[in-house]
């Protein structure tokens, strides 16, 4: 029964076109963390408690950043809203969530995800700002310097006022790479490949500017 299971499951990935059977694989990542913000934030660590709002919207619960200022000041230039996951940490992962860019503030109108954080000064992030250039719009770099953009993407990332928007962030550290996806859930947005760091902690926010947060799931080990 079991190598007729197993026969059955490699007939199946190897009749998927390369990417759906990539996509099929890495859906076998154990969920780790899921957030809807119904019961509060307490499983969050937030860089500055002054910035970040818990409120009710509607019949739903969301976790937002409430002011372009934060009294954080991080020792070299980095993002200033940061809200890291408690006591989770992860090497590969799938995440997925969805985000409303509450304030439109131009070209650099962003949000930001953060991943494989080892501290303050040493973790990678995507920004997801409007229009593209070595500060915006990038997957970075943060190792005892300011924020270093890995990628020379050209895609804007199309927000859209009191718009719901899907973001995915995709990492696989054998091979190195890290795919960042923004609504379109089947082409990555922008894409690197870099093996500075490994596993560490997982977190979301932007580098200055106002959004909310909800349901979060976390897939990864």
């Amino acid at each position: 029964m079991r190598v007729t299971t197993l026969l059955l499951a490699a007939t199946f990935f190897s009749l998927l076109p390369l990417g759906q059977a990539e996509d099929a694989k890495k859906v076998k990542l154990p969920l780790v963390f899921e957030e809807d913000f119904e019961n509060g934030h307490s499983r969050w660590e937030v860089t500055d408690q002054k910035s970040w709002t818990h409120r009710k919207v509607g019949d739903n619960h969301v976790f937002g950043i409430n002011r372009r200022n934060s009294d954080y000041k991080p020792k070299v230039r980095s993002p200033y809203h940061i809200a890291l996951i408690k006591d989770v940490k992860v090497a590969d992962f799938v995440l997925t969530f969805r985000v409303k860019s509450t304030k439109d503030t131009g070209g650099h109108r962003d949000c930001c995800v953060f991943f494989n954080w080892q501290d303050a000064e040493h973790f990678y992030y995507c920004h997801l700002g409007a229009n593209p250039d070595p500060h915006s719009g990038q997957i970075m770099i943060v190792k005892d310097a300011p924020r270093k953009a890995m990628t020379d993407n050209k895609n804007k990332t199309p927000w859209k006022s009191d718009t719901w928007h899907n973001v995915k962030v995709v990492r696989d550290t054998a091979k190195g790479t890290i795919d960042v996806y923004f609504d379109d859930m089947v082409k990555p947005h922008m894409s690197v490949i870099d093996k500075t760091y490994g596993k560490g902690r997982i977190g979301i926010g932007s580098f200055d500017d106002m959004n909310d947060f909800d349901d979060i799931k976390l897939r990864g080990h």
